[in-house]
């Protein structure tokens, strides 16, 4: 557990700073609250976090990256209709910010909205067609549609594309 908590904290800061070129520079007031929350996202408080974000936010409703992370917090508590909100936030400021299209789409994947959650999946991988999470993802949405020729299709594109769990993923799927 500690493990995936690293590994989604890593991810979650590689996105922000990956993807913040994308948006004007928020004020220095609006990025304090979003670095507190930050903080508290690594220390697992996701609401005291949502909170800082939410004071990110008033101050420069443009924030991208304080709508991303409040995402991340709220479907750690569950709150996916939350998480899927404030991404969608984050497609409308930015509609080319690819990584709100696959945390969106796997949202979607959460709720069951396997449809939906391909047509974002589909949308990241316009913006970026050798984006191999996005692959990876929509395996997993088609997988659930008893789609399994797609499924194994994207998780061999995501492999092919240097993604190691797909290797495993599909070994486990019975993949060819």
């Amino acid at each position: 557990m500690k493990f995936k908590n690293c590994l989604l904290i890593l991810l979650c800061a590689i996105c922000s700073s990956a993807y913040s070129q994308t948006e004007k520079s928020p004020s220095e007031e609006a990025k304090a609250f979003y670095k507190e929350g930050m903080k508290d996202y690594k220390f697992l408080r996701y609401k005291e976090a949502i909170e800082n974000y939410n004071k990110a936010i008033a101050i420069d409703s443009a924030y991208i990256n304080a709508y991303i992370q409040r995402g991340f917090c709220k479907g750690m508590i569950k709150d996916f209709t939350g998480e899927i909100d404030d991404y969608t936030m984050a497609v409308k400021i930015d509609p080319k910010h690819k990584f709100a299209y696959i945390s969106r789409g796997s949202a979607k994947n959460k709720t069951g909205d396997y449809h939906a959650a391909i047509e974002d999946f589909n949308a990241a991988l316009e913006i970026d067609p050798k984006d191999q999470e996005a692959y990876n993802n929509r395996g997993f949405a088609k997988k659930a549609l008893n789609d399994m020729k797609g499924a194994c299709e994207d998780w061999n594109k995501s492999k092919q594309l240097g993604n190691e769990e797909a290797k495993i993923i599909l070994k486990n799927n019975r993949c060819k």
